[in-house]
């Protein structure tokens, strides 16, 4: 195990050093490469901020009207009957929407609930395996310039609802 922490922490060093001597075998402005990439990368961050922002503004307005917690309160009956503990809903409902929010969200179930409760567990497993997929898309497909993402929400959501619903399997067989 330490081997692999000794290496893990070479790695990188070691990557920076190959592709710079791999550059100057081509005899290539190596310098001149790294700003082309660095300002490539500010030019995307550019593009990227006012997804970014109404993505960010968009989740707090949501949290802080009740959304939220008025669809948790619709939902809890429903997921009840599927063996879904009422206090994982608002993690299941925050989670494609705001990673920090979910991670929050968890935190304070499992510090109620219990981290060896089937809602803690549960809330462990959806906070490993979901995705904030509004954001992710957001930021993708404002990356690439797409405008139609129907179809591809769409998928996205239903690969969301999936894993939920696969997370509360996975604990509910193995626990």
């Amino acid at each position: 195990m330490e081997l692999i922490a000794r290496f893990g922490s070479v790695l990188l060093p070691l990557t920076i050093l190959f592709a710079t001597m791999a550059a100057l075998g081509r005899k290539c402005d190596v310098f001149s490469v790294f700003c082309i990439g660095a300002r490539g990368g500010l030019e995307t961050l550019v593009r990227l901020l006012p997804t970014l922002c109404g993505l960010l503004c968009a989740i707090s307005m949501l949290r802080a009207s009740g959304v939220l917690d008025a669809a948790a309160s619709f939902a809890t009956p429903l997921l009840a009957k599927l063996g879904i503990p009422g206090e994982v809903v608002p993690l299941m409902l925050l989670r494609p929407f705001s990673g920090s929010g979910a991670l929050a969200a968890g935190a304070e179930l499992i510090v109620r609930a219990g981290a060896d409760s089937h809602a803690g567990r549960l809330a462990a497993v959806i906070l490993a395996s979901g995705e904030t997929t509004l954001y992710t898309a957001g930021i993708y497909c404002s990356a690439a310039g797409v405008r139609k993402t129907r179809y591809g929400l769409l998928a996205a959501f239903a690969a969301e609802i999936t894993a939920f619903f696969a997370s509360s399997v996975a604990v509910l067989l193995l626990w």
